[in-house]
């Protein structure tokens, strides 16, 4: 009789002690990476890398303004452009970038909801915030956060050659990763890339 305890003993450590490694592999794989989805749309004329693969930064005046979080679009956005083989060179890049970045949060408009907007920009969108909301503050729904990036680059005489942004919208709010993930996926297949929209995915640490 005590020899089939202890036996029992044992096999219920061992399914216990089996059961908890399992589930911490699935915890620590669930935690490890995040899938993202975004949205892109990208045009191009060019045929091949430019040459020079070149390019200087053109700011709009509304980018005037030296902030954190247009050094942090910029640095992201020469990050992208230097993965695909292209160097910045304001004084004498042969193509001429233009570029922007937007972000806003919003409540989805599900049925018994609010609905709350919240933007902020950089580029034609400009620099200053913007609220909107209606309805009662009951039963809030996960908030959402919008994150966009749009590049355009042209050549000397001011026409576009390349066209593309890309868009997030889900629950993550790691700007830095986010935006980064936006520029690689708006320069997807640079400098020929599938023309129109499509739909990239990510797997990211979070």
């Amino acid at each position: 009789m005590n020899a089939f305890k202890n036996t029992l003993m044992c096999w219920l450590q061992r399914s216990i002690g089996v059961g908890f490694c399992v589930m911490a592999l699935v915890l620590t794989g669930c935690a490890s990476t995040r899938v993202v989805d975004n949205d892109v749309r990208s045009y191009s004329t060019l045929q091949t890398m430019p040459a020079p693969p070149t390019y200087r930064l053109e700011r709009l005046p509304s980018q005037q303004e030296d902030t954190p979080y247009r050094s942090m679009i910029e640095r992201l956005a020469t990050l992208a452009l230097t993965e695909v083989g292209m160097q910045r060179d304001d004084a004498h890049g042969a193509l001429r970038l233009e570029l922007s970045a937007y972000s806003s949060s919003y409540l989805p408009n599900w049925p018994h909801y609010n609905n709350l907007n919240v933007g902020f920009g950089y580029g034609p969108w400009g620099w200053n915030p913007a609220f909107g909301y209606y309805g009662s503050w009951r039963d809030l729904p996960p908030t959402l956060y919008v994150r966009e990036v749009r590049l355009v680059l042209r050549d000397a005489e001011g026409k576009p050659v390349f066209e593309s942004s890309a868009r997030y919208d889900d629950i993550w709010t790691n700007d830095e990763a986010i935006y980064r993930m936006l520029f690689q996926s708006a320069l997807d297949g640079f400098p020929t890339p599938p023309q129109g929209e499509r739909r990239l995915r990510h797997e990211m640490l979070p």
